[in-house]
């Protein structure tokens, strides 16, 4: 039981001066969490609460906050350099380590001069930024009207509905990017208030778009050729992704809905993939079944969570709208820069917009590979912190479909981002427009991920990894 003398209610303590919340970032105070419920406690990083969620104190519910008087004591005490600003969110940076031959080292091109296709990206770019957000939203809502109308026709025009969905990704994508750099540098609320109908319509077109996925689209000539004709690295690497992650959500949820696939997984389960699970659970966490691996058992997605992860597959390179030109350009490998974009991605949609909480995790998670060193992203920062205050906590689960075991760090992996690193290590070695890598063929890019991916380090979920490559050789057939 926590003693009202040693603790102070953290609202109180928001409340003293506006700047406390600052303060706490820089600090990173232990937050005291009670379960007003059952007067469960736990202890939580004040940064990563902040991140998801910028003002947690006052809208749960569930929970009451404190910090310790030490804490508060050292609030009160500390004072800020003159004209400096604490940033948003600080998270410990990852610790940089010896790159292993994995993407990073495959064959190198010789380096080349800017291509036409980076000139005219370039400029289109410059095109979208300079358009307001009404004028963005209004692009939106008529793309998504596009949609509407080729769900309503019959018979469908495959060709023209495959045309759509490139062109119109490409578009939103574009539209959110000059979005989210004009309003980066705003407050949170400003932010958010500033992107609030763009992410409304975006949400919209994500629903509509998806009603038209078909599994087969992955492998479709025609989309990689319409693809192709789009300027731009990113801007291709994040069509064939969101594209191509609700190809294969599609194809999971017919695989596991109509058909035995699960039970084969759990009667195989042993000999197959226990020994991979063992070694990125704890020692004594037990027997290891199909359903402790994956929490609550391995199932279909709701057509809810479809949705909402489709969002999160749409925007989760967002934060390459930061340095567009390292990405477009012909520089080196910088790992601190490929590291920047998921936590600009990530803090982004979490404070400057209002998109759904699971599309921040899934931009923030999808280089985790399971905490191998060579992996980068928030959960890692997180477990440590939690850890560090929950010493005798430990995860008991490796993927959940849901948030509330990543929060709680009972879970290691989560569901649509471990589909996503899955799809995003796959696009990236397959892309034949990549100037620094020699592409793979699908064969010698499954070959390699497993290799390196999965019996080399545990990067990638096995069983998901192992859906995914009979997913490529069945539509690639």
């Amino acid at each position: 039981m926590v003693s009202k003398s040693s603790v102070q209610l953290l609202r109180k303590v928001m409340d003293e001066k506006e700047d406390n919340v600052n303060i706490c970032l820089e600090l990173d105070v232990a937050v005291i969490c009670i379960n007003r419920e059952n007067r469960n406690k736990k202890v939580l990083s004040f940064k990563i609460l902040h991140g998801n969620n910028s003002k947690f104190w006052l809208q749960n519910k569930l929970w009451e906050y404190f910090i310790s008087v030490d804490d508060y004591e050292k609030v009160k005490e500390y004072s800020a350099p003159a004209k400096t600003e604490f940033p948003t969110v600080v998270v410990e940076d990852n610790p940089v380590v010896e790159d292993i031959p994995v993407v990073e080292d495959l064959p190198v091109l010789e380096e080349v001069e800017e291509s036409e296709s980076d000139r005219e990206f370039k400029e289109e770019y410059k095109n979208y930024a300079a358009m307001s957000d009404p004028e963005r939203v209004e692009r939106i809502i008529e793309n998504k009207n596009k949609m509407d109308e080729l769900f309503l026709q019959k018979p469908r025009d495959e060709e023209a509905i495959t045309e759509a969905l490139v062109d119109t990704t490409r578009d939103t994508v574009l539209h959110n990017h000059a979005s989210l750099m004009s309003a980066i540098n705003l407050s949170g609320p400003e932010a958010k208030k500033q992107t609030q109908h763009l992410v409304d319509s975006t949400i919209d077109l994500v629903k509509s778009s998806s009603q038209l996925i078909s599994s087969n689209i992955f492998n479709d000539e025609l989309m990689n050729s319409l693809v192709e004709k789009s300027n731009g690295t990113i801007i291709q690497h994040m069509i064939r992704v969101y594209l191509n992650g609700l190809a294969f959500l599609s194809y999971y949820n017919n695989l596991v809905s109509t058909s035995s696939a699960i039970m084969k997984l759990r009667v195989t389960f042993r000999e197959k993939y226990k020994e991979f699970y063992r070694r990125l659970m704890p020692s004594d966490a037990g027997e290891l079944t199909l359903e402790k691996v994956y929490l609550g058992g391995m199932r279909a997605v709701t057509e809810e969570e479809f949705f909402t992860w489709a969002v999160g597959f749409l925007v989760h390179d967002i934060g390459k709208a930061a340095a567009v030109e390292y990405h477009e350009g012909e520089a080196a490998y910088n790992r601190d820069i490929v590291i920047e974009h998921v936590k600009i991605g990530y803090t982004s949609i979490m404070n400057k917009t209002n998109y759904p909480r699971e599309a921040g995790l899934i931009a923030g998670y999808h280089h985790e590979y399971f905490g191998d060193p060579n992996g980068y992203g928030y959960f890692r920062s997180y477990l440590r912190q939690y850890l560090k205050n929950n010493p005798f906590a430990k995860p008991t689960s490796c993927i959940a479909f849901d948030m509330a075991p990543m929060i709680d760090c009972t879970a290691i992996g989560y569901f649509p981002a471990k589909i996503l690193e899955i799809i995003d290590v796959y696009d990236s070695v397959t892309d034949p427009n990549r100037k620094y890598r020699k592409a793979m063929t699908p064969k010698e890019a499954l070959q390699m991920m497993d290799e390196e991916f999965i019996v080399k380090h545990q990067k990638l979920d096995i069983i998901l990894f192992n859906i995914f490559s009979n997913f490529i050789l069945e539509t690639a057939a």
